[in-house]
């Protein structure tokens, strides 16, 4: 499982945000289930960050939301996400993909 979290950050903020958001990937990186992660800043447009992550399922990724640490040390960068569908399933071959429709 794979989850991308965009976040539109003013340039004057971007040294408190980067450190917050080092702060959220390493509390997120604590959790079980987590595999591997990034967080990047665009190239084209300096205001434009992300954070990746991998996950083994979607029940590690909304256990590790719901841990005390990530409340503490995640959530509040991790809430300045950009509004958007952040959480997917990766596609590989020959493998079957979750029905095609919005879940509630």
């Amino acid at each position: 499982m794979l989850v991308v979290s965009r976040f539109r950050v003013p340039t004057a903020e971007s040294g408190d945000f980067r450190a917050g958001i080092d702060a959220a990937h390493g509390a997120l990186a604590a959790r079980p289930g987590y595999l591997a992660g990034t967080v990047g800043r665009n190239v084209d447009d300096p205001e434009l960050w992300v954070l990746t992550t991998t996950w083994e399922h979607v029940g590690a990724y909304r256990r590790a939301l719901s841990s005390y640490d990530v409340k503490l040390h995640a959530v509040p960068t991790l809430s300045r996400a950009l509004d958007e569908p952040s959480a997917y399933e990766v596609v590989e071959p020959g493998t079957d993909l979750n029905v095609d429709i919005p879940r509630a």
